[in-house]
Formats: C-alpha cells, sequence, structure tokens
C-alpha cells in the first residue's frame, strides 16, 4: 500500500484590515465539513459530533470551538476551530449521511466592531439588524459576486466564510466596507 500523504494548510490571508469601526482579521484554520443527512440520522450525528444539529432556517447551534450552521433542509455546514477531525466524528454515528471535508476550500475572516454589519451590507443584501439577524444567525448569502456562509457570533461580530479562491476578492470588498463604515 503506498504511503499516504496530507497535505499542509497555507493561510489564503495573513493581513489585518479594515477601520476603526469594522476591524478585518482572517480566522485561524479551522475543520469543516459539508453534511448532509435525512431527520431520522440527526439524533445519532448530532451525538457523535458533540453539538445538536439545528433544523430551523438562518440558526446555529455551538459547543465550545464547534459549530454547526443551518444551510438547507438536509445541509449543515460544521466548523470546528480545535481542528478536530469532524469526518471521523461523523462516521462514528453509524447512519446514512455525506460528509465532505471542505477544510482546504474555505477560509473566514472575522468581521468585528460597531460598523461590521455596515463593513458587510457593502457587499451583501441582508438585512443584518440584531431583530432579524440575531446572534447565532447564519446563512448562505453573496458578497458581490462571490457566494458566502455568513454567521453571526456576537452582536458586533460575524464570521465570513468564503472559498479560498474568492477570499482576495472578499476581504478586498470588506476592506472597502469598513473605510466606508467609519464615515
Amino acid at each position: 500500500m503506498a504511503d499516504q500523504v496530507t497535505a499542509s494548510r497555507k493561510a489564503a490571508l495573513t493581513a489585518r484590515g479594515g477601520s476603526a469601526e469594522a476591524i478585518l482579521t482572517p480566522a485561524p484554520a479551522a475543520t469543516r465539513i459539508s453534511l448532509r443527512a435525512g431527520a431520522d440520522a440527526l439524533p445519532a450525528l448530532s451525538a457523535a459530533l458533540g453539538v445538536t444539529l439545528p433544523t430551523r432556517p438562518k440558526t446555529s447551534a455551538s459547543s465550545g470551538q464547534r459549530h454547526a450552521l443551518w444551510i438547507g433542509p438536509d445541509e449543515w455546514l460544521v466548523i470546528d476551530e480545535s481542528e478536530a477531525d469532524l469526518l471521523t466524528a461523523a462516521a462514528s454515528s453509524g447512519t446514512l449521511h455525506s460528509a465532505v471535508d471542505i477544510s482546504h476550500r474555505n477560509v473566514a475572516v472575522i468581521v468585528s466592531g460597531p460598523g461590521a454589519d455596515v463593513a458587510i451590507n457593502s457587499g451583501c443584501p441582508q438585512d443584518l439588524s440584531l431583530a432579524i439577524f440575531p446572534v447565532g444567525g447564519c446563512s448562505r448569502t453573496i458578497l458581490g459576486k462571490a457566494e458566502i456562509i455568513l454567521f453571526r457570533t456576537a452582536e458586533d461580530q460575524f464570521r465570513v466564510e468564503c472559498w479560498r479562491s474568492f477570499s482576495p476578492f472578499v476581504f478586498g470588498l470588506l476592506s472597502e466596507g469598513a473605510a466606508d463604515a467609519g464615515h
């Protein structure tokens, strides 16, 4: 049998940016899986992953550094900031599901500060008011012409997940929005 080689992750974004109103910080490396499963598999998958998979649109659940974001009726993005092995955890559920490791495909930018929502709204059409998009809210949406997954982690902080290949565009657009948030 051939030796197994594991790819090493290189940071797609290294610079910080933004303004006093909206600070942009590349998120540290994280493990991510795109998870698809039927309703009957959710209890076992939730137990195996150590976080309850949410079942309502635009909601998430967190346990420590692990977050499960509802993306669609049978789809979740699971993020582990401690880089734990999510595929093995999901496989241990013993249920029918599909889990794809997208850790190297995605990167994230943390947008924080009193103007974080303004910076994001420079290219995203969603209403980011706390009443409509509360802490823990998440959705698949767009920023300019790039697909993102937006996750509100605090009243004045968001995690913007995007494909690595779009990260320079996303970071640039957020930088322009952050500059505008200061006006």
